[in-house]
């Protein structure tokens, strides 16, 4: 690469985040800044770097989409048998980052990650095109496999068979909630001046915040 990324950047100007905006309670923050981003970002605004740690503790970071948001856990669902899964399964203590460019608003969520029922996972299934549930069924998640063709011939096979009935939620498909015990606000401020405030959630259950030097 030619390109000098040295001299690629820009200042970020679009809001400030002070104390007072922030309030006492972080999901409602981030509620309101995902609404707004819903409608400032077209591309993905859901989209989220899911960061896992594996049996031999090396980190990996993928993007997922948010869900769900309930109470105090954000809900993504994949293959239980994926890389995710596995290290999921090794480790629950998960991170996720939401980066929304047009706000110059990034979200950071430590937590938790516990499969959600049977119920809850099969009910959002059925909300799935078809296409994508019979994707769900024929991907054996981050195996090896010959080839493409291998799943375009099995999606064929499954497309046919369920032609003229319900796709069923594959047994090792479901949803995580992560509960989240720590959230970072950053807002992009003019001469990399950021804000940063960060909530975490004490023994007692109630968020306590901090503001953080960018």
């Amino acid at each position: 690469m030619n390109r000098d990324l040295q001299s690629l950047r820009r200042d970020y100007q679009f809001d400030d985040l002070t104390e007072e905006k922030a309030g006492s309670d972080p999901l409602a923050l981030f509620d309101a800044w995902l609404s707004q981003a819903i409608e400032a970002c077209p591309d993905d605004p859901t989209g989220m770097l899911l960061s896992t740690v594996d049996a031999d503790n090396k980190p990996h970071c993928r993007t997922v989409l948010l869900k769900q948001r309930d109470a105090s856990s954000f809900t993504f669902f994949t293959n239980y048998n994926s890389d995710k899964g596995q290290d999921i399964a090794n480790n629950p203590n998960v991170s996720l980052t939401f980066f929304w460019a047009p706000l110059s608003r990034q979200v950071r969520i430590e937590g938790v990650a516990k499969k959600v029922s049977r119920e809850v996972s099969e009910a959002y299934f059925a909300t799935r095109p078809k296409g994508s549930q019979i994707a769900a069924s024929v991907s054996r998640q981050s195996q090896v496999i010959a080839s493409r063709d291998v799943l375009s011939t099995e999606f064929a096979e499954l497309e046919k068979q369920y032609q003229d009935s319900d796709v069923p939620c594959p047994e090792n498909w479901g949803g995580y909630a992560v509960e989240a015990s720590t959230i970072e606000f950053w807002q992009g401020r003019p001469s990399r001046l950021h804000d940063r405030i960060v909530f975490t959630l004490d023994d007692q259950g109630s968020w306590q915040a901090v503001r953080k030097a960018p």
